[in-house]
């Protein structure tokens, strides 16, 4: 692994296999979303979310929940993850680990994360993690069955809808 990184750089994880995610590198991630909690803004809620990204080229990116006076303006851990590695031109994505501080569950995402990780595909892994490290591997399509995604556009619809007024 390259140097140290702050919550602002990327970081590179070696993985000769591009489809698989080593264990190392799982314990990996499950430690960066939790250092990634600690950069949270989360006045209202303080409830701490981070999460740790790997994308296809094996980059690392961080995030955490930013939230905002007016609620719905907030941006959970998971959205703001994505939207930082897409922005730094990342499209296709390995995993996802996700830490808060609830040690009695996992923590899960929540229906629009779901829905805004499906956008990127439906068969990468999520990992729900806890405080002490522990955690349960998922996959985007076991978190979102029967998904709605950008594939959905391209398919057949009815040529003629009428209208009704």
């Amino acid at each position: 692994m390259a140097g140290t990184q702050s919550n602002s750089e990327v970081m590179h994880i070696e993985d000769r296999d591009i489809k698989h995610v080593s264990k190392e590198t799982v314990a990996k991630l499950i430690q960066l979303s939790h250092e990634a909690k600690e950069q949270t803004y989360c006045p209202y809620s303080k409830f701490r979310v981070g999460a740790a990204l790997l994308t296809l080229d094996n980059s690392v990116h961080t995030g955490c929940n930013v939230e905002n006076a007016c609620y719905n303006l907030g941006m959970c851990a998971e959205r703001n993850v994505i939207a930082k590695a897409v922005s730094e031109g990342h499209r296709r994505f390995k995993a996802i680990a996700i830490a808060s501080d609830m040690s009695d569950q996992f923590i899960s995402p929540c229906g629009g994360c779901r829905q805004f990780m499906r956008e990127f595909g439906s068969n990468w892994d999520v990992y729900l993690s806890k405080p002490d490290g522990s955690y349960m591997k998922m996959t985007v399509e076991e978190l979102l069955p029967v998904s709605f995604g950008p594939e959905d556009l391209t398919k057949k619809k009815v040529s003629y809808i009428p209208n009704n007024n």
